[in-house]
């Protein structure tokens, strides 16, 4: 398994996962310039010219790797605009919050506490997750993003949507009910 880790071809599998992900940090003020899926391909690419630098040997180990690859890249970007130094601190907390982030989503996946064949159960599905997140309505994406992977309040992600609470709860109900029905109901248990 390790071998089939390491081949860049794979890499490219985890873009949904790494686009969803970049949503999760990726300001406002910059997706104008750059999209969350031209900092993915950047990452994804480096990550391809890196792969023998992978040390892992399993699936986490390596979502991990590409989360600080995307990390890093988006730190870059964020000193970048605005012409600040390296700050370590903060490409560490941007890190963490896609950690953060992708362990709710795991834990959605997982339903409680997964033993060891339901954690490879959970690699496989990380993915088609992302991307059945990302096929949802903008409004219906973002709301999900921001409450089950942010970890955002309702009152909170309204505000940042600029809507309502119970139009929040409208959106988050029916990107919930969409992603349900796509995975079945033996997942139904994340929310």
């Amino acid at each position: 398994m390790s071998d089939s880790l390491r081949d860049p071809e794979r890499l490219f599998q985890y873009e949904p996962y790494l686009r969803m992900l970049a949503r999760v940090k990726h300001r406002q003020a910059y997706q104008a310039k750059v999209g969350a899926s031209d900092i993915v391909q950047q990452s994804l690419l480096q990550a391809v010219q890196a792969i023998g630098d992978f040390r892992g040997s399993t699936e986490a180990e390596l979502r991990g790797w590409l989360r600080q690859i995307l990390a890093r890249n988006i730190a870059h970007l964020d000193r970048d605009m605005h012409r600040d130094k390296r700050d370590v601190r903060r490409e560490r907390s941007i890190e963490e919050r896609m950690q953060k982030s992708s362990m709710r989503l795991e834990g959605w996946l997982a339903g409680g506490g997964p033993t060891p064949s339901q954690h490879a159960a959970v690699g496989e599905h990380v993915v088609q997750l992302a991307e059945a997140i990302e096929r949802l309505p903008d409004g219906q994406r973002d709301a999900v993003r921001m409450h089950y992977l942010e970890g955002l309040k309702l009152s909170e992600v309204a505000s940042e949507l600029g809507k309502s609470t119970s139009a929040v709860a409208g959106l988050l109900h029916r990107g919930m009910k969409s992603l349900r029905s796509e995975f079945g109901e033996a997942k139904s248990a994340w929310g």
